[in-house]
């Protein structure tokens, strides 16, 4: 069979299949619109999943961004200490954005994990300040803190990670403002929460109330200790021995160890002897041309020993 012939086979067809679709919609009309209304359905689904995913990515990517802030303030006021211009208030604007955020975003888990970051960062910065905190701002800050964490508790009801969180950071609120019972009762239902057990926050209020009575105390620091006087007595440096290669050729005084002594310092004064040293005469000079005496007959003999004192062997005998 020929090329054309092939072609012309096609063409013939494709138009009979064109001629017969309008009667063949007509008879599978109810088919083409179910085919229809699926692919529209899925295509829809598939965009509104891809937007709210994105949305969603976009609400993580801001509350960590807000998150970091707060980080990145914490690092900048502890390097920063004493400097002007530079106070805890630059933790406001962070506390401030977590707000907006947890009041406007869809998903309630984000809202209430916003909520709880906002309020540590009103905790936090009565905490860096350097200044002293009245008692009327520490209670209203505080008590914005505490409405920080009830909004938390109420976003935060299926998830029970969350509810524990912001129920121990009401506890830490009443505990700071000297509320010690309040917080003890708090600490209490966490810990006794079924819901909340196996939970890390479950644990801290088991552990906060069994140390919360170390907490009431007030921190008394130790008296800096006296220093000592000082002595006048200068103590002597030992006396430095170094032992050298002994040489056998020498005499035993040259091969003697030498000893050194450490010098006296020149601000304390020698120390004179009590009595003088008695003075020490020479001995008398030996002549080298003196000649032995012979002893006069009749003169009784001489010892060995001063036989050899009066001899001289330079002098001549003869």
């Amino acid at each position: 069979m020929k090329a054309e012939h092939r072609h012309e086979l096609k063409t013939n067809t494709l138009a009979e299949w064109l001629g017969n679709f309008p009667e063949w919609t007509r008879d599978n009309l109810a088919s083409v619109i179910v085919v229809i209304v699926t692919i529209v359905a899925a295509g829809g689904i598939y965009f509104w999943r891809s937007y709210g995913r994105s949305a969603q990515l976009q609400e993580e990517y801001r509350f960590t961004g807000f998150v970091n802030q707060i980080s990145n303030r914490k690092m900048q006021l502890l390097g920063a200490q004493n400097q002007a211009g530079v106070t805890s208030s630059l933790l406001f604007e962070p506390a401030r954005n977590l707000e907006t955020f947890a009041r406007s975003t869809g998903d309630s888990n984000l809202s209430a994990l916003a909520y709880i970051k906002e309020a540590e960062a009103l905790r936090t910065e009565l905490h860096y300040r350097t200044e002293s905190v009245s008692e009327q701002d520490l209670a209203a800050q505080l008590g914005r803190a505490k409405q920080s964490y009830t909004m938390a508790v109420e976003k935060a009801t299926d998830n029970p990670s969350l509810m524990a969180v912001a129920q121990f950071g009401i506890g830490l609120c009443e505990e700071e403002l000297g509320k010690f019972d309040e917080a003890k009762q708090i600490y209490a239902r966490i810990a006794a929460d079924e819901a909340f057990q196996g939970t890390a926050t479950a644990v801290q209020a088991k552990l906060r109330l069994e140390t919360m009575d170390d907490y009431k105390k007030n921190v008394v620091f130790a008296p800096k200790p006296k220093p000592k006087p000082k002595s006048n007595v200068i103590p002597l440096k030992p006396a430095e021995i170094r032992l050298g290669p002994v040489d056998v050729n020498k005499p035993s005084a040259a091969t003697a160890p030498t000893v050194t002594v450490a010098p006296v310092e020149p601000s304390v004064p020698a120390k004179a002897p009590d009595t003088a040293a008695p003075a020490v005469n020479p001995p008398p000079a030996i002549e080298p041309n003196n000649t032995a005496k012979t002893p006069a007959a009749g003169s009784p003999p001489q010892d060995a020993g001063d036989a050899a004192k009066t001899t001289d062997p330079n002098a001549s005998g003869m």
